[in-house]
């Protein structure tokens, strides 16, 4: 700490062993006696030798040494209101001498506000003075005549007109020692004021005094420069770099220069005069025009009855008119309008125009945001701007609008069938077996119980939501409340100009009263718990077709498999699962099976024969919804999607991870155009028994056009290794002839039992037939 104080302060303080006793110390030092003594003595001094020296308004000078004796106050020294009135009467200079002489020769005293408003009143009566306050800027003091002391200048009445075709070669310059020029002319002398920091140009302070309208300028023939305080209108514009440059009005004030470059102006003859290495001065009261610049660029000059005309090589390019002193250059009034849009006063003190407006300094940096505009007036890279014009952009709106996502959780549904979510995946590349390319999907908000209906066509949905709707009203005893769904035709219908015209499914909702609620166009995350609830049952459904060697077109048979699984396990929306919160019971998973495992299967058969085969081979394709069972499919048996309750599940190959995967493309795509007038064939698989070896053949058959087959079309690469329903399989390379039996088929039971059986049921009333084995032999027919 004590060597980040200055060293004037560190010999002062004392040396501590530790840094809270160095601080103790620190604070008895700055609150003790002498330092206040001190402070006072300083506000004291400045209180009574503080000067009015027309650099800030009357004002703010007399509520400058109101503040210091309030200070003064504050620190145990009260200042009588009579002492700070004579105090501010002192401070006046030369120029207020008649507001003196007034003020003591009344008998009254006036108070501090009553003289305040009065010098307020003496100052705008001074300003109009303006023959005592007109003085040329000059880096150097004014200059006198030498004249020896005793004698007398005859020259003295008259100031001294200095021609520059009158200077002498042997006329010496006291800044550079050269000959041939004057000292305000020299070239080195201006180069240094530059390095300095400091343009050598002149402005006539008496410019500067009157507050105009910002959009006006005034032609100056004491101006050495063009000065702008607004930078509206510059053509082309740099900043000032390196050393800050002021420019020096008569009075010895300073501005400071912001930027130099071109200034467009638009006359009222309509002729375009750029204004080059113009000044961009805020703290400038006017907008002046060099007379100067504008001699060296050939323009000539006649003023007659108040009226400024402008020339060059006698064609007439402006007028100008006097006001209060100085004339004022007629613009285009359009182009003044267009450039300012408003005349208002500033004051000379202050940022011209809007340059400290943030509003627009947000469109010139392209809209940026206030956030990094306060970044960039903290770096002092941007003035300090006023925000309190800050406003809704409609610009930053229509360019920078993004869409709402609401970070609100929704509200979940109390309890079961309030709210109904619904959508329909599809179409399907690969076709199910019985045609379909949709499914449909109706999930409950409150328990996430699923239900799912294959759909040929989107316009089966409404009797899908049908037999929904009576199924689970009939079963859980509660009427549906709400179906949400997205704004798809099949569920909102069509659109016109009116609005919306209700299609089959939106007609059915009305009709049982129940709401239906749509997303907004685009907003598909309106209607999550459906899409999401689909994405899942896909993600399932490819894993569990690449991990069998299942045809692709019994993937119907995997997503019923899938929803009768997620609706027995738990969910991140749920506490329990959905089957316990729709039925009140907890679900068993004991009878769960690989889905595509190997099995055998016994089917009930009446006709079997003693020797043949109890099981029959086939694959664990899902569970039946309306039986306690299995359901499998049998690809060497006649029917081959076969239900039963009895099976061997042969699920070690599918844990051994011997079986490869294969890749499974089961993806919605837009329906191609329809091939049905054009004859195909379809490669049938066909299982033969020959030398307890199954070997697979082909066989052609054609489809007719109008004939319907029930029969799932299998490509080339069905055919393959990969995808034979059996792992014994073997095919061979030369084709086998069919071998079709010729005996004619007997039923199992003959007809001379069913006979019997028959008669036997009608001679149920006859005594004498022997009913066991032990009549039968002990009767008299035996």
């Amino acid at each position: 700490m004590r060597m980040s104080m200055a060293e004037n302060v560190k010999s002062s303080m004392p040396k501590t062993e530790s840094a809270k006793e160095f601080m103790r110390m620190i604070k008895e030092y700055s609150q003790s006696d002498i330092t206040d003594k001190s402070i006072v003595g300083t506000l004291m001094s400045e209180l009574t030798t503080k000067k009015f020296d027309w650099s800030q308004p009357i004002h703010e000078h007399v509520t400058g040494m109101a503040n210091i004796a309030a200070r003064l106050k504050s620190m145990g020294m009260e200042v009588n209101e009579s002492f700070l009135v004579q105090f501010i009467m002192n401070s006046l200079p030369p120029e207020f001498g008649q507001f003196q002489v007034n003020y003591n020769t009344i008998k009254d005293k006036w108070n501090f506000q009553e003289i305040k408003a009065m010098l307020v009143q003496e100052e705008g009566r001074l300003k109009k003075m303006r023959d005592h306050f007109i003085h040329l800027t000059t880096h150097e003091g004014p200059s006198f005549s030498k004249v020896k002391p005793g004698k007398k200048n005859k020259k003295d009445k008259a100031p001294m007109k200095v021609n520059k075709g009158n200077i002498q070669k042997d006329q010496k310059c006291f800044f550079c020692k050269k000959v041939g020029h004057f000292k305000k002319d020299c070239p080195k002398r201006k180069s240094w004021f530059e390095k300095k920091g400091t343009f050598y140009v002149s402005v006539s302070f008496e410019a500067n005094i009157i507050e105009v309208p910002n959009n006006t300028w005034w032609l100056d023939s004491g101006a050495t420069t063009h000065v702008s305080n607004i930078m509206q209108g510059f053509f082309s514009i740099q900043p000032i770099k390196g050393t800050e440059k002021y420019l020096y009005m008569g009075n010895r004030m300073k501005a400071r220069i912001e930027g130099i470059g071109t200034y467009r102006l638009i006359l009222d003859t309509g002729y375009c005069l750029n204004l080059e290495k113009c000044l961009y001065v805020p703290g400038c009261a006017r907008n002046l025009i060099s007379v100067v610049k504008l001699d060296c660029l050939g323009f000539n000059f006649k003023i007659e009855n108040g009226i400024f005309h402008l020339y060059k090589l006698s064609y007439y390019y402006g007028s100008g008119t006097l006001m209060d002193g100085l004339y004022r250059l007629n613009l285009d009034v359009d182009f003044s309008e267009s450039l300012f849009n408003v005349e208002h006063v500033v004051d000379r003190n202050s940022s011209a125009g809007n340059e400290c407006s943030a509003f627009l300094w947000h469109k010139r940096l392209g809209h940026i945001s206030k956030e990094r505009m306060l970044r960039l007036v903290k770096n002092e890279i941007l003035p300090q701007l006023d925000f309190d014009d800050w406003d809704v952009c409609i610009d930053c709106i229509k360019g920078k609008q993004t869409k709402h996502i609401s970070k609100n959780p929704a509200t979940r549904s109390s309890q079961l069938l309030e709210l109904i979510h619904t959508d329909i995946c599809g179409p399907f590349d690969t076709k199910s077996w019985n045609g379909e390319k949709y499914f449909i999907s109706f999930i409950d908000d409150f328990s996430r119980y699923c239900y799912i209906y294959l759909l040929h066509e989107k316009s089966q949905s409404v009797n899908a939501l049908e037999v929904f709707i009576n199924e689970v009203e009939r079963q859980l005893d509660r009427k549906v409340k709400v179906v949400r769904s997205d704004r798809g035709g099949e569920y909102y219908g069509k659109t016109d100009e009116s609005g919306q015209c209700p299609g089959p499914f939106a007609k059915y909702l009305e009709s049982r009263g129940i709401c239906a609620h749509y997303t907004m166009p685009g907003t598909p995350q309106q209607n999550g718990v459906a899409e999401r609830r689909n994405r899942t049952l896909m993600d399932m459904v490819r894993s569990m077709l690449s991990h069998s060697n299942i045809p692709l077109s019994l993937w119907m048979y995997s997503l019923k498999t899938v929803v009768y699984l997620v609706n027995r396990v738990p969910s991140k929306a749920v506490s329990k699962t959905p089957y316990e919160l729709w039925t009140g019971r907890k679900p068993s998973l004991r009878h769960l099976h690989v889905w595509g495992c190997p099995a055998e299967v016994r089917l009930y058969n009446p006709h079997e024969k003693k020797l043949d085969a109890r099981t029959i081979s086939g694959y664990f394709i899902g569970y039946p919804e309306k039986s306690k069972g299995y359901r499998f499919y049998c690809p060497n048996h006649s029917t081959r999607i076969v239900e039963s309750g009895n099976a061997r599940f042969i699920e070690n190959g599918q844990f051994s991870g011997s079986e490869e995967s294969r890749i499974v493309d089961i993806q919605e795509h837009i329906d191609s155009a329809s091939t049905s007038n054009v004859s195909s064939e379809v490669v049938i698989p066909l299982v033969v028994s020959q030398s307890h070896n199954k070997q697979r053949q082909q066989v052609n058959v054609p489809i007719p056009q109008n004939e319907h087959i029930n029969v799932e079309p299998v490509d080339n690469e069905q055919v393959t290794n990969k995808q034979l329903i059996n792992e014994q399989l073997i095919e061979e390379p030369q084709e086998a002839a069919l071998r079709r039996s010729v005996r004619q088929k007997r039923p199992a039971i003959s007809n001379d039992y069913v006979v019997y059986s028959v008669g036997h049921e009608c001679d149920l009333s006859i005594d004498e037939d022997p009913v066991s084995f032990r009549q039968a032999t002990e009767s008299n027919n035996s």
